[in-house]
């Protein structure tokens, strides 16, 4: 329990900082199995747009959904929902989590294909 709680207190330090800046976030949120992303509207109240491992468009290019490579095809899909939605520029939202494997795949892929953090 205390690995959770200490990644909920690193989201919320984050989050704050991401709040004053007053921009569109990226959150990203992991299960062992899945990964989530959706883009938040400034004030919070609003999802703009949003991706996963469960969408049928993502599932037809992947074969197991918990690894780097989904993450990955979860960014890219995500980027180019945004860029129909005309956002380009957003703060990167972690949730907590480390910078690294399935984290890092997701906004590497995003960053590829069109999204600015």
């Amino acid at each position: 329990m205390q690995k959770k709680i200490s990644r909920l207190r690193r989201a919320s330090k984050t989050r704050a900082r991401i709040r004053s800046l007053d921009t569109n976030r990226l959150c990203v949120f992991r299960t062992p199995r899945h990964i989530y992303a959706q883009i938040i509207a400034p004030n919070g109240a609003k999802v703009i747009t949003s991706a996963s491992t469960l969408d049928k468009e993502v599932k037809q290019e992947i074969k197991y959904s918990g690894n780097a490579a989904a993450a990955a095809v979860v960014g890219k899909v995500l980027a180019e929902r945004a860029k129909k939605a005309g956002i380009a520029k957003v703060a990167f939202d972690r949730s907590g989590y480390k910078y690294h494997g399935r984290v890092k795949a997701l906004a590497d892929a995003a960053r590829e294909n069109g999204m600015e953090f």
